[in-house]
């Protein structure tokens, strides 16, 4: 701790006294970026701490968020929350469980009064099953194209082996003179001492 400013001494003089004496006993060497410019910061941007925190942290912005703001931030990214879920079930499970949450707020609100009502089920299970017939269309269509591409490129590639197979015996056909050159240039090879 440092000690009190002497009575009569200016504050500007008594700080500078206190750095320059603590860059004489070296506290002010190693430290991290030491020598290199300071990150750029946006104008305006007074929060731009906070976020780098959060980062370092491992957390997200959302834990920052009051109560009711984060309860209704989940329901509004409730459809893409069980985009992955595969029973109707374990739907209801997760509707339930955050309408647990929701009741707790209610029982016992802090923060900002933001109005948060529980989630209706039924009505997610069924936004859920239509999303998910839309899915597996989607997906079907896709796995269709693929088919169908890969049905174009054997086809393909049957029509160029058959193809190759004609011309074998066709003096005039592309591949016989490849081969022909082929076997010309092996004889050469052959002659070399």
């Amino acid at each position: 701790m440092a000690e009190r400013k002497p009575p009569g001494m200016g504050f500007e003089t008594w700080i500078d006294k206190q750095v320059r004496e603590a860059q004489e006993r070296g506290e002010f060497d190693d430290l991290p970026l030491a020598g290199k410019p300071l990150p750029p910061r946006r104008p305006g941007d007074e929060y731009t701490w906070i976020r780098e925190k959060l980062a370092r942290e491992g957390e997200s912005a959302e834990a920052l968020l009051p109560t009711p703001l984060r309860l209704r931030k989940e329901i509004h990214q409730l459809p893409e929350t069980l985009r992955d879920v595969r029973s109707e079930q374990a739907v209801r499970d997760v509707v339930a469980e955050l309408n647990e949450r929701i009741a707790q707020w209610l029982r016992a609100p802090s923060g900002p009064n933001i109005p948060v009502a529980p989630v209706d089920a039924d009505t997610v299970v069924a936004e859920w099953r239509t999303a998910r017939a839309e899915r597996q269309a989607a997906e079907r269509q896709i796995a269709q194209e693929r088919a169908a591409a890969a049905e174009q490129a054997a086809a393909a590639a049957r029509a160029t082996a058959e193809e190759a197979r004609r011309n074998r015996g066709n003096p005039l056909s592309p591949f016989t003179w490849l081969t022909w050159w082929r076997r010309q240039i092996g004889r050469r090879g052959d002659r070399t001492p």
